[in-house]
């Protein structure tokens, strides 16, 4: 298991990288946005893009680590279709070739012939980062990796991504938007019971140095799986007695926001892009609870970030279940069955919205004012 994390760190990090590259070069970029359509769009936004960059880095993850653990191959799922249309109508394949010329060639082949553009891709992919530090030394976790799967959410937030607004963050203090909502996520799951044991986050616009004017990343990891939970982040110190934030998508229901205002207080009810800088958020400690009425996330929005919250004591639940029941222990997300009944992304969707927090306590807090109104 400290194999495979340290090389979870390591892909997180070459994804970060690609999905910096392609913010670089702005020719390239605007080659790279095409809208998803039928069963594969997301509900929520009128416009929800996939780009080329989510597929490559999704492929990425998916070659490097069947590679080193084969047998975790054919369990290695994603938010992306890895089929792409180029310029001319022709539908490529994307995948992650032997060599880095060999991808090149493939990528040239979507991006309308533009090899240069292909090859600063190639050489992302293919090129290993620096060493990533994290304290993973003398971790045993009694799992082997036949029994685990995996979630990617390759570029989570792709719409800030795409409008690529830069905001200088402040220790502590929660930023509704911009490029920093953008994270990759890499999400391990038990497949007998669907439990989240392993995360990696990585946001790859983290901080820009101001001397060479380059973004720099930040990682985030957790392991949790029985008696063990180790997670880089702290459990952040407790708010003031009585006290509770709570950080919602803008486009959160009426109701959920007045019975929240009337809880926390207008202070304390926040928004944010993307899911999973909402649950980061709350791992770090800028929200008490992330709340969501609507089946608008997906299994791979929320796997990896839940992995840190249980490995801090905290979850995520389904709201609903939490609101027909006196308790959230048996509403816990899972990971490894689909909805039949459902088509396309939806098979994965979290229908029934979530509560993402650090101490269960909260939990009955932020249902009571929600009960009969959803």
């Amino acid at each position: 298991m400290a194999d495979l994390l340290r090389l979870l760190l390591r892909v997180a990090e070459k994804a970060a990288n690609v999905a910096r590259v392609c913010r670089q070069e702005a020719p390239l970029f605007q080659l790279l946005v095409q809208e998803k359509t039928g069963d594969d769009k997301n509900k929520k936004f009128v416009q929800d893009f996939k780009t080329l960059a989510d597929v490559v880095i999704q492929e990425m993850i998916r070659h490097d680590v069947g590679v080193k653990f084969p047998e975790m191959a054919d369990f290695i799922n994603g938010e992306e279709s890895n089929k792409f249309e180029n310029g001319l109508g022709e539908s490529v394949t994307v995948t992650v070739c032997a060599t880095e010329e060999d991808t090149a060639v493939l990528l040239a082949s979507v991006l309308d012939g533009d090899l240069t553009a292909a090859s600063l891709l190639a050489r992302a992919i293919h090129q290993d980062p620096a060493s990533i530090q994290a304290d993973t030394d003398g971790l045993t976790v009694p799992l082997s990796p036949s029994e685990l799967g995996i979630w990617i959410d390759p570029i989570d937030a792709t719409s800030q991504y795409i409008e690529g607004r830069e905001e200088v963050l402040e220790e502590g203090r929660l930023f509704p938007s911009g490029l920093h909502c953008a994270l990759v996520l890499i999400g391990v799951y038990l497949r007998s019971t669907g439990e989240p044991v392993m995360g990696v986050i990585n946001q790859p616009f983290n901080y820009k140095d101001p001397a060479g004017g380059g973004w720099k990343g930040k990682h985030f990891w957790g392991v949790s799986c029985g008696s063990i939970n180790v997670c880089s982040e702290t459990r952040p110190k407790a708010g003031p007695a009585g006290g509770l934030s709570a950080v919602l998508s803008s486009s959160e229901k009426p109701v959920v926001k007045e019975a929240l205002t009337s809880l926390c207080g207008p202070d304390k009810l926040m928004f944010a892009s993307g899911a999973g800088y909402k649950i980061l958020c709350v791992i770090q400690g800028l929200a008490d609870v992330y709340v969501l009425s609507e089946g608008s996330t997906f299994k791979w929005d929320s796997c990896a970030p839940h992995a840190l919250l249980r490995a801090l004591g905290g979850g995520v639940v389904d709201l609903h279940k939490c609101l027909q029941s006196s308790s959230g222990a048996e509403a816990e997300l899972t990971y490894h069955q689909p909805r039949t009944e459902c088509k396309g992304a939806d098979r994965w969707a979290n229908h029934g919205g979530l509560v993402a927090y650090r101490d269960c306590s909260q939990i009955s807090r932020i249902i009571a004012p929600l009960k009969g109104k959803l």
